[in-house]
C-alpha cells in the first residue's frame, strides 16, 4: 500500500479564457490543475493578500473553522481520474472543552487549495498521482518568460487580467477541464474501489493521535 505523499507549492495561479490554471509543483516537478474563475481568482488574492470589503466563500469557511477553535492542518491531492482530481481536507480543532480532533474531509482541490493558501496549510500530493500527471515545468518557464507569473489583484473582479491563449503555449496534450466536474448522471466520488486512499486518511490520523 503507498501512503507516500509529496509536499508541492503553488507556483502560479494564471487566467486562461473562462477557468483559471494553477500550477502545483517542487523543484522536481510541475502540473498544473484547471479550475473554475471565482476559485482561481479566491486563490490568487488570498496568495497575494488581497483585502476584501466583504467576506467571500472561502473567507467564510475560514472564519467559520476559527469560530470552533479548528483550522485546516493540510491538504492531500490523493486520486486523479483522467484530468479530473480529488482531495482531502484535514481539519484539527482543540478547545478548552475537547482534546485535540483531527477530521478528514472530502473535498475539490481547487477549493482545498484555496483554503491551504488562504491559511498556509501545507499542499501535498500523494505519489502515486504525482508520478502520473504530466511535468509542465518547461511550459511554466515559457510564462515566467513572458512576464505573466501571477494575474493581477483585480483578475475577475472587474480588472484588466491579461488572459492567455493555450494556443500560445506548448499545452499539447493537456486537457484544459476543469478539476471538478460534477455531472450528476455520471457522478464518481473518485474513491469507490480506491481502499489505500481511505486507509490513507486512517493513518494521517493515527499519526496526528
Amino acid at each position: 500500500m503507498n501512503r507516500e505523499v509529496v509536499e508541492v507549492q503553488v507556483r502560479a495561479v494564471l487566467p486562461l479564457e473562462g477557468s483559471f490554471a494553477v500550477f502545483l509543483g517542487n523543484a522536481d516537478k510541475t502540473f498544473v490543475i484547471y479550475v473554475d474563475e471565482s476559485v482561481g481568482t479566491a486563490i490568487s488574492m488570498f496568495m497575494r493578500g488581497v483585502a476584501k470589503d466583504r467576506p467571500l466563500t472561502h473567507d467564510l469557511l475560514g472564519s467559520v473553522l476559527m469560530a470552533f477553535g479548528a483550522r485546516v492542518e493540510r491538504v492531500v491531492i490523493n486520486h486523479v481520474e483522467g484530468s479530473v482530481f480529488h482531495a482531502r481536507l484535514i481539519l484539527s480543532a482543540a478547545n478548552e472543552l475537547h482534546q485535540r480532533k483531527v477530521v478528514e474531509l472530502d473535498a475539490r482541490p481547487s477549493d482545498s487549495i484555496a483554503m491551504a493558501v488562504q491559511q498556509g496549510a501545507q499542499i501535498f500530493v500523494a505519489r502515486s498521482v504525482f508520478d502520473a500527471v504530466e511535468d509542465v515545468t518547461d511550459t511554466l518557464a515559457q510564462i515566467e518568460k513572458r512576464g505573466l507569473e501571477q494575474p493581477s489583484a483585480e483578475a475577475g473582479m472587474g480588472g484588466e487580467a491579461e488572459e492567455i491563449d493555450p494556443d500560445d503555449l506548448d499545452l499539447e496534450g493537456l486537457d484544459l477541464e476543469d478539476d471538478d466536474e460534477d455531472d450528476e448522471d455520471d457522478f464518481d466520488d473518485g474513491y469507490q474501489g480506491q481502499d489505500d486512499d481511505d486507509e490513507e486518511g486512517e493513518e494521517w490520523k493515527k499519526s496526528d493521535g
